[in-house]
């Protein structure tokens, strides 16, 4: 009986002298030799990777009719620089009528926005085919944002606020205002803000958004984001669509910009200001000289001779 008893008075000091020791190296930060230890400090935990241009899923909205005239073009210029964001095989055949109506543009939108969620990347941008995109200048815009942010960048086309008529209950109305970026210029928006649009935009609910408020495609996003949200678009001076004066941009400027564009506007063609190296005659568009001027390594591009 007293064996046992000693033995249990002899494991319960055991057991508190260890706890003891425990608590002199853990609590008071003492080693034996009485020297006090600052703890280190826990390793921050890692940020998300730098940004890369693999992380950027960029969707370009176009026609069969526009096949050859436009998407060739694109195909031989940035598009190559940028292979594994838009390839051939990226081709997504949509059910949506090849007419220019807020239906069609929106069924397109829809199709663009879903194959973003389902790629998993962190970027969502949308170009029209008549842009160019400098891939360079689209990374280091899009790098500066913080990743906890939700965001919405592009172009206004107005110098205001649009206006919707949001239907109420009751057949009431209720008149909102909202910013939105213009789709002919291109515009982005980061997979946190995209996956809170889904209830308005996935699937068929953006068609079904943008025939809510009769508007099409890009400002149905702009009305998600501002009206449902209660996000703020991120003006951006570095998209461009046909719907501005081009020939203002000086070739210092070109390098910088996110996208850019051509076309008729107000009955002139309306290009960049460029000089060289290809004709307006072989280069109406003037995006070969452009590709050239960004990256002169391209084997058709025509290479200085130093005299």
């Amino acid at each position: 009986m007293q064996r046992r008893l000693l033995r249990g008075l002899a494991g319960a000091l055991l057991t508190l002298l260890c706890m003891g020791l425990l608590s002199l190296r853990y609590h008071s930060g003492l080693f034996p030799q009485g020297v006090r230890v600052t703890p280190k400090p826990s390793p921050p935990s890692p940020g998300p990777p730098e940004l890369q241009m693999h992380d950027i899923f960029i969707a370009i909205k176009t026609t069969r009719a526009f096949h050859r005239s436009r998407l060739e073009l694109l195909l031989d210029t940035w598009v190559s620089r940028t292979r594994e964001q838009v390839t051939r095989r990226h081709l997504v055949v949509t059910n949506c009528s090849a007419e220019h109506s807020h239906p069609a543009l929106s069924c397109k939108m829809a199709a663009e926005f879903d194959a973003f969620l389902a790629s998993g990347l962190r970027w969502f941008c949308h170009v029209d085919d008549d842009n160019y995109v400098n891939p360079r200048a689209l990374l280091q815009l899009l790098a500066t944002f913080a990743p906890a942010r939700d965001v919405y960048v592009g172009r206004p086309s107005l110098n205001r606020p649009i206006q919707a008529s949001e239907p109420q209950p009751r057949n009431h109305t209720r008149l909102v205002q909202f910013w939105f970026a213009t789709g002919g210029a291109g515009f982005c928006i980061n997979r946190k803000l995209a996956l809170k649009m889904a209830p308005w935009a996935s699937g068929p609910r953006f068609v079904d958004t943008s025939t809510l408020i009769r508007l099409p495609d890009d400002c149905t996003v702009g009305y998600i984001i501002e009206c449902k949200l209660g996000g703020r678009l991120q003006p951006s001076p570095l998209f461009h669509s046909h719907l501005e004066t081009l020939q203002l941009l000086g070739a210092a400027q070109l390098p910088e910009q996110v996208t850019l564009s051509y076309g008729v506007f107000e009955g002139k063609l309306n290009v960049i200001k460029l000089q060289g190296p290809f004709s307006p005659e072989e280069d109406p568009s003037r995006f070969r000289s452009l590709h050239c001027l960004l990256f002169p390594d391209t084997p058709w591009c025509p290479q200085l001779v130093a005299r």
